[in-house]
């Protein structure tokens, strides 16, 4: 290895400094980690000494790529998936030129004072009311809505989650209402958001596949989730979003009155049955919807949500299980004595 090392600097004209050289001799021991050499000068190409002994040579303008994918995948990690802008804007700059006193864009000006409204003093922040009372309000908006057309328009106008801020659209539904069966999902994610309708994505197509084998299409389904807008970066939700959303999901089930509830995934199962138990441990069994507003219970199964069928596939058997159960349901098939129709 140190010949090979020796044919390289003489061929190529590198110069290694004293530091790098003197770690040579420690070659022939067991090498776990990759050993990196630098030129001196940062425009000469360097070379990495791998663990299988060759040498993998990389230009400034490999390191700068390198550099730039893993800012963006940092970027990505950090949630800021959307652009927003066709350009980057300087801040630092703009700053600059504004103390200087040089014109800005009138995109980039500060509103002027007139255009400022102080807030009436009789209404509270919305940051300064309690989840209680978000929650009352929520529920009193939701029962007051007749169709779901109008349960749209209310939540258009609900300021009472927080993940609205943050979100392109918002995602109610999809699906034909009058339809025997409703799906609902856990939370909308980008393809969603730019959309405006759940389940459109990579685990959208999956579920599209997985209800046509059974005889199904997207219009002979009702698809909603459990929360209407998007988390940043897909994150979990919180506790006090998800409360915030579920009355209206509530309603929703009333407005749409289905046969049967089929929920995709864990933290969907678990608010709408209010349990801790498990998503392995409640599919493939029918379960008992109710809350006060509702006549009469409805049977729901529970099943595993697609997007974690797309990170592990080999439990698409399971999944396939629980979709042959809707549909013995739908054909006619007797549900557990503790389910009536």
């Amino acid at each position: 290895m140190a010949a090979t090392l020796d044919w390289v600097m003489r061929t190529q004209r590198l110069s290694v400094p004293a530091h790098a050289r003197c770690r040579a001799p420690m070659f022939p021991q067991p090498r776990h980690k990759a050993v990196a050499f630098s030129a001196t000068r940062a425009a000469r190409p360097f070379f990495r000494v791998v663990a299988d002994d060759s040498i993998l040579f990389m230009t400034d303008r490999d390191a700068a790529k390198n550099a730039a994918l893993s800012a963006l995948a940092w970027q990505l990690d950090a949630g800021a998936d959307e652009a927003l802008d066709e350009h980057p804007v300087d801040r630092l700059a703009v700053a600059g030129r504004a103390t200087a006193g040089d014109p800005l864009p009138h995109s980039l000006r500060p509103a002027s004072p007139t255009q400022v409204k102080e807030p009436p003093t009789a209404e509270r922040s919305p940051a300064l009311i309690s989840a209680d009372e978000s929650l009352s309000t929520a529920r009193a908006l939701a029962r007051g809505a007749q169709s779901l057309d109008e349960l749209r328009q209310v939540l258009e106008n609900f300021d009472g989650c927080g993940l609205k801020a943050t979100a392109m659209n918002l995602c109610l539904a999809d699906g034909d209402p009058r339809s025997r069966v409703m799906i609902i999902g856990e939370a909308p994610g980008a393809d969603e958001d730019r959309q405006g309708k759940p389940f459109v994505g990579r685990a959208g197509q999956l579920l599209d596949k997985m209800i046509g084998a059974i005889g199904l299409g997207r219009d002979d389904v009702y698809i909603t989730n459990l929360i209407f807008w998007r988390p940043p970066g897909n994150r979990t939700p919180t506790a006090a979003e998800t409360e915030a959303c579920l009355p209206f999901v509530e309603r929703q089930i009333e407005l749409v009155e289905p046969e049967a509830i089929l929920i995709a995934g864990g933290a969907a199962a678990k608010t709408l049955l209010r349990t801790t138990t498990g998503i392995m441990r409640l599919r493939g069994r029918w379960a008992s919807y109710e809350h006060e507003d509702l006549p009469a219970p409805l049977p729901a199964l529970p099943t595993l949500h697609p997007a974690f069928l797309l990170r592990r596939p080999a439990e698409k058997r399971l999944a396939w299980r629980d979709f042959l159960m809707l549909k013995a349901f739908l054909d006619g098939d007797e549900l557990p004595a503790n389910l009536d129709r």
